[in-house]
């Protein structure tokens, strides 16, 4: 089984900086033992036009079939009929996948101490696997591997060159050429390539879905196969894949662009140079929302959904809150969200003052519990109707914060803003925008199921006969009413 890295080298950066990314010294052959057999990492090339890094690993058929798992635990059909002979040693697999998160473990989660600066570089790469399992043929590799941007060769292996009328077996040759970060091109390789062979080594057990959307983060919501890609990782596991696909269908929803958003929420004409600039929506949003929290004297609240951290960072240069904790599906958000607050260099006292977690909104969790507030700023209208009563439990049946409040785009404004063509919503990605009616409605009938009271605000210019662009609600849980909501549950 093998597999090579090739990139090419600038007057500025030197192609052996490949060594470094993948932190093995070219001049070096090395070793790994594994739990099927041996990896094996080595230079056929390396000088500063040209590198090449190779992962061959060679498979002991006796140990994978004494490891390799049996019918009725799920495991893969080539080994448990095969035996001693299969396409195990030779067609890369999970077998492959793994050896991969293994011996490159530091350069699949992007990291490089020694040269940190080329993590984030794309390179130009070419990797080539000599014999690739592709149940669906070249047509499927090339639409699992185009839309990442991937330049796909996916030659078909002949099932005998002797004999050219038997066609082509299910193998390909691939090659893979693009200007692409090398961490990110390792978790395309350690996702599709167990996908394409549709089998997998070992039990699928539920920490599969975590270790998918790892590696699967900032392409795989998109990815316009992801919905076949989940069920194959997952070995068509149903219960698994349901689970992964609600989790990146979020993933999706909260690593919108923010500047797309925004240009949305404040899609009127600009100002001409002697006008002053109106205030953008978004801010007069975190304006009103910390208005609303400090009027509830909150000291401890949840930003639920919290994306890129804007309202986060907005609280902590405000003393009134002691505790601030953001939480948001996506670690990309995430990510984002812990660079913009600078969590790494922030001081001790205003470090103990901010948590970011991942966390999904369609289920119960007992980190969300005991809060004075509960913010849900722009989310609900990113979930489709059918999962809003199990995000309103988790927050008002299980977390049960004294304050929630809510805020959603008021769709009656929208005449009001020529460049958005009627009928439209304010974002490709909204799932719905209500009318004030309809969003008192909703709210009012959850305040009434959970023991809360609800107030309603405007956010923005308030017009006469729309209303405001966006609409807010300030739930209030009722006196002496602590177990309602979760009897109504």
């Amino acid at each position: 089984m093998f597999l090579t890295i090739t990139t090419t080298g600038t007057p500025d950066r030197p192609a052996t900086d490949l060594g470094y990314l993948l932190h093995k010294h070219p001049d070096n052959a090395q070793v790994f033992s594994t739990a099927q057999g041996r990896a094996h990492v080595l230079y056929p090339e390396a000088d500063d036009q040209r590198c090449t890094a190779a992962l061959l690993l060679e498979i002991d058929p006796v140990a994978l079939v004494r490891k390799g798992r049996g019918k009725g635990r799920g495991g893969a059909p080539d080994a448990a009929l095969a035996q001693y002979v299969n396409d195990r040693p030779y067609a890369a697999s999970s077998l492959l996948a793994v050896a991969l998160s293994g011996v490159f473990k530091s350069a699949l989660r992007g990291v490089c101490p020694a040269r940190p600066e080329l993590v984030g570089q794309a390179l130009p790469l070419r990797i080539e696997v000599p014999a690739l399992p592709a149940r669906g043929g070249a047509a499927l590799v090339t639409k699992l591997f185009e839309p990442l941007g991937w330049t796909v060769t996916a030659e078909p292996v002949a099932l005998d060159g002797a004999f050219p009328e038997w066609g082509a077996s299910r193998y390909v040759r691939l090659v893979l050429e693009g200007e692409k970060v090398l961490a990110e091109a390792l978790r395309h390789l350690y996702v599709l390539l167990p996908v394409l062979d549709d089998a997998k080594h070992y039990w699928v057990s539920p920490d599969e879905v975590d270790k998918l959307l790892r590696a699967g983060e900032g392409w795989l919501a998109e990815h316009p196969e992801h919905k076949l890609i989940t069920s194959r990782y997952l070995a068509r596991r149903w219960a698994l894949t349901r689970e992964a696909m609600e989790r990146l269908e979020l993933v999706r929803l909260a690593d919108l662009d923010e500047l797309a958003v925004e240009e949305v929420d404040n899609a009127v004409d600009e100002a001409t140079d002697t006008e002053e600039k109106p205030v953008p929506l978004a801010v007069q949003r975190r304006d009103a929302i910390i208005d609303a929290l400090k009027s509830s004297g909150a000291h401890r609240v949840l930003d639920l959904g919290c994306g890129q951290g804007q309202l986060v960072q907005a609280l902590l240069k405000d003393v009134t809150f002691t505790e601030i904790v953001g939480t948001d599906v996506s670690m990309r958000a995430l990510t984002i969200a812990s660079r913009r607050l600078k969590l790494e260099r922030m001081g001790e006292r205003q470090a103990a003052r901010v948590k970011l977690f991942q966390g999904s909104l369609a289920y119960t969790d007992k980190r969300l519990k005991g809060y004075d507030a509960a913010v849900l700023s722009e989310v609900i209208e990113h979930l489709d109707l059918p999962r809003l009563p199990a995000l309103e439990y988790a927050v008002f049946g299980a977390a049960r914060p004294t304050t929630v409040i809510v805020t959603t785009p008021n769709v009656e404004y929208n005449v009001r803003w020529e460049s958005l063509p009627a009928g439209h919503v304010r974002h490709g990605d909204h799932r719905f925008e209500w009318t004030r009616a309809e969003f008192a409605d909703w709210a009012g009938k959850v305040a009434g199921r959970h023991g809360y009271t609800v107030e309603f605000r405007p956010v923005g210019p308030d017009d006469p006969e729309v209303g405001p662009p966006t609409q807010m609600a300030v739930f209030t849980k009722a006196a002496n009413d602590n177990t309602k909501g979760e009897q109504a549950a």
